[in-house]
């Protein structure tokens, strides 16, 4: 009698197809903008005081997290998504996750048309949604978790410390991105 062996074949699988998605997509459009000397930006970014005249305008208003000022700003940002955007995913679903990361686009978008003077660029609002949305995992009705308490506190405290300074980078997305999370997590038991 002959032995059976196992043969089990490991696989790589598209295990968090929105998340995955959009890394790809931030890639791509990352590597189009050096190819193009930046010229693909103004598809993929935000402008204060922006004419919603322009079509173009209103794929911008979704399409800013996809462009990046390059591989230290896209990397940074995609390091967190593929930490923290997986086991968001799997919680939430694709559906839920796609709808979560298209308003908080949408609303940092927005913000920055009307109240702030930065141009946004990047899925930074997207990265401090999920590190919030992260901390309520394991929320239940009539408890805060300590961690999300905690993450809160360091977060919007760095972020307005940080708005102090001229960097080019927009805090007030960072701080909307977080505002989106922690609402989107607290509304999920309700």
């Amino acid at each position: 009698m002959a032995a059976t062996k196992d043969k089990t074949v490991m696989r790589i699988s598209y295990n968090a197809p929105v998340i995955l998605t959009f890394t790809l997509l931030c890639l791509a459009v990352t590597i189009l903008g050096m190819v193009s000397e930046n010229a693909m930006y103004r598809f993929f970014s935000v402008q204060p005081g922006m004419s919603m005249a322009n079509p173009i305008a209103w794929f911008r208003l979704l399409s800013h997290p996809l462009g990046h000022a390059g591989w230290e700003h896209v990397s940074g940002n995609l390091l967190f998504i593929l930490l923290l955007g997986p086991v968001l995913e799997e919680k939430y679903g694709s559906t839920r996750m796609l709808t979560m990361m298209l308003i908080t686009a949408l609303v940092t978008s927005l913000a920055v048309i009307f109240a702030f003077k930065v141009t946004l660029v990047g899925a930074s609002g997207i990265v401090f949604m999920l590190i919030l949305l992260s901390s309520l995992v394991n929320f239940k009705r009539g408890e805060i978790p300590l961690t999300f308490v905690l993450i809160a506190i360091l977060f919007f405290g760095r972020e307005i410390f940080s708005s102090l300074k001229a960097d080019n980078i927009s805090q007030a997305a960072h701080i909307i991105g977080g505002v989106c999370g922690s609402l989107f997590g607290f509304s999920r038991t309700r």
